[in-house]
């Protein structure tokens, strides 16, 4: 079988800065990576490396088939920029088209079909910066499923989110599984990690990459999180990872 992913003695650099080094890794397709680490860790730089938005400086990552769907953190949002979220869910579908070319009834379902299983399809008229943070998130997922792609790489999708919006996209990644679509997704936290199949704790260079029992281990956040945890009774628990954001 084909790996959906693979990505072979990777670096990054920006500049003289090492932001990522040593990533070896083979995804199945089909099946869910974590990707977890302190700030700065370079689990966003990963990300782009796999979107193809940033160059190596050595080694290599390699997806097959059509390029990945990337889904960023929400934002706040410029009020200046008259876009709503129809608009925004249908950009994914611009890569297929091209810019200039008309919308096809394949492209519009597609929209449809997103903005219903993020259930934001009363939304769909609103200027996207009329909405709130879980809500902006559930319209960014809603674009990276419109893209239609075999894999879907999320950059901490429930990071701070409601219930609901969190539930959601939860859900739909599970969905996404279970179509045979692979989910790479960064996160903080131990219990969406253990969700994976697969799990890279990262801090610049790989600490561990393995099933999340095995990674997830206790020796191991050391190593990454250094003091940024703690123990409650028989439970590690992350202590505030995500301050700085």
């Amino acid at each position: 079988m084909t790996p959906a992913i693979t990505v072979d003695n990777l670096e990054i650099r920006y500049g003289d800065a090492v932001a990522l080094s040593g990533v070896d890794l083979t995804v199945p397709p089909g099946s869910s990576l974590a990707v977890i680490g302190p700030n700065g860790s370079g689990k966003s730089t990963l990300l782009a490396a796999l979107a193809g938005t940033i160059e190596s400086s050595a080694g290599s990552s390699h997806i097959a088939g059509p390029a990945p769907a990337l889904v960023l953190q929400a934002t706040d949002v410029d009020k200046s920029l008259p876009i709503t979220v129809r608009d925004t869910v249908s950009l994914a579908r611009y890569p297929r088209l091209g810019l200039f070319r008309r919308f096809r009834p394949k492209d519009r379902a597609a929209v449809d079909r997103a903005l219903n299983r993020m259930a934001i399809e009363d939304l769909a008229p609103r200027q996207l910066h009329d909405l709130s943070g879980g809500q902006r998130q559930r319209v960014l997922v809603a674009q990276g499923l419109a893209q239609e792609s075999d894999v879907l790489l999320l950059d901490e999708p429930v990071n701070g989110l409601d219930l609901v919006s969190r539930s959601l996209i939860l859900h739909v990644i599970d969905e996404e599984l279970t179509s045979g679509r692979t989910v790479v997704m960064t996160t903080h936290n131990l219990d969406d990690a253990r969700r994976c199949q697969q799990v890279l704790l990262l801090n610049t260079t790989p600490v561990a990459v393995g099933p999340p029992a095995e990674v997830l281990a206790e020796e191991h956040l050391r190593r990454a999180f250094s003091g940024q945890f703690i123990r409650v009774g028989d439970k590690v628990v992350l202590d505030d990872p995500h301050h700085a954001h």
